[in-house]
């Protein structure tokens, strides 16, 4: 294998910090490293542009008329629909986000040889983004790092949910509150609208369907 060409250090480096090469193919790459000085060159590379990932974001109180427009949106007509068919309910909080969207921005205007991963900041009521996703760009791996730690009561875990336009939302599984955590399935991001996290007994939703409350929502689309 040509580890000299730049697309192949580069994505072999995107996949070792991302933490997608794992395994034998880990422990080798690792060994490479000693001798392949432009593999270090990608791997340096691709650690500062998600260093930003790594940095706390200061909180952001919404302004009044935000809390309001939720308030008013919420309570002003019943809607028996389910939560994943109103999802507008969360655009008002994108005002929130702003310095994470900032750091976002930083990062992908980065350069690359090879298309950079799709990052999803996702929102909670409670202040800013709660969590950001960052997805492969062939859509095969997801790693979600919380940015702001979610207080769960003892026996409840987090899940992560595909949220397609059309259709009831599909697990990605049971996620980490405090650190973030690898996702790896095949077609991460076919049929789907938005990604979003619900609070759920011990084990995950016993159901297949969200069963406790959202606690944070990010569109793919807007």
């Amino acid at each position: 294998m040509d580890y000299a060409r730049p697309s192949l250090a580069d994505r072999l480096a995107a996949e070792y910090v991302l933490g997608t090469l794992r395994g034998p193919a880990r422990r080798r790459f690792e060994t490479l490293l000693l001798a392949h000085p432009n593999l270090r060159a990608s791997v340096a590379d691709w650690q500062r542009r998600l260093a930003v990932l790594e940095e706390p974001i200061a909180e952001q109180a919404p302004p009044p008329h935000v809390w309001r427009s939720i308030e008013t949106r919420l309570f002003a007509q019943p809607d028996a629909s389910p939560w994943w068919r109103r999802l507008g309910l969360w655009q008002g909080l994108t005002g929130a986000f702003g310095a994470a969207i900032l750091a976002l921005a930083l990062l992908l205007a980065t350069p690359s040889s090879q298309a950079p991963p799709l990052l999803v900041v996702m929102g909670g009521e409670a202040g800013p983004a709660s969590f950001v996703a960052s997805v492969s760009a062939d859509g095969a791996s997801l790693v979600l790092k919380p940015v702001n730690g979610v207080a769960l009561q003892p026996q409840r875990v987090l899940e992560l949910w595909s949220v397609p336009d059309k259709g009831a939302p599909r697990s990605l599984g049971v996620v980490a509150a405090d650190r973030a955590t690898t996702v790896l399935r095949a077609r991460l991001l076919q049929n789907t609208e938005a990604l979003a996290v619900s609070v759920e007994p011990l084990g995950g939703s016993p159901t297949g369907a969200p069963t406790g409350p959202i606690v944070s929502v990010g569109k793919l689309r807007t």
